[in-house]
């Protein structure tokens, strides 16, 4: 028969191997949890400051939109008071300027105009003064053809809508400006 030797010793230190190493292993991976515990503290820290500056950058864009938005929306509605402004005004002058010509069209005005009476190389035949039996007070004037009377009105009534379109330019361009 043989003779087992059954000296507790090897395996005694067996098992205080085995247990230090379960000890060392098990104290490893509680260190890497503690580790993984304050870095995702860290990490949400910093999550919740990004998050904080985002928020703050949009809330800043935000204003800044709408600011412009509202400036926006103030100089539309400047310039369409200075457009109606400038249309009434343009209306205005073509309506003077028909009722004009009418009144020439129907000799119910005519145009005249005041002749110098000093000029004696004009040969004039009006006479420089008037007559005694006239209606006329003042300086001697001449009356206008009513055709060249309404090519007068024509040239002025241009001229004024070309005045009230540089006005209305300049108006524009002051409130763009702004």
């Amino acid at each position: 028969m043989r003779v087992v030797d059954l000296n507790p010793a090897p395996y005694q230190l067996l098992a205080v191997g085995v247990l230090l190493i379960a000890l060392v292993g098990g104290s490893a991976a509680s260190a890497w949890k503690v580790q993984d515990w304050r870095y995702g503290q860290q990490l949400a820290e910093q999550a919740s400051l990004h998050k904080d500056d985002l928020i703050a950058i949009s809330n800043a864009a935000a204003d800044q939109v709408r600011t412009a938005q509202d400036r926006r929306l103030a100089l539309e509605q400047r310039l369409s008071a200075s457009e109606q402004t400038h249309y009434k005004e343009l209306s205005d002058a073509q309506r003077n300027q028909a009722r004009l010509r009418d009144r020439l069209a129907t000799a119910d005005l005519r145009l005249s105009v005041l002749l110098d009476a000093t000029d004696s190389a004009g040969g004039s035949s009006v006479p420089a003064s008037t007559e005694a039996g006239g209606v006329v007070h003042g300086a001697t004037r001449a009356q206008l053809d009513p055709a060249h009377a309404q090519r007068i009105i024509g040239i002025t009534d241009a001229g004024d809508q070309g005045l009230i379109a540089l006005a209305a330019c300049q108006s524009y361009v002051n409130q763009v400006s702004k």
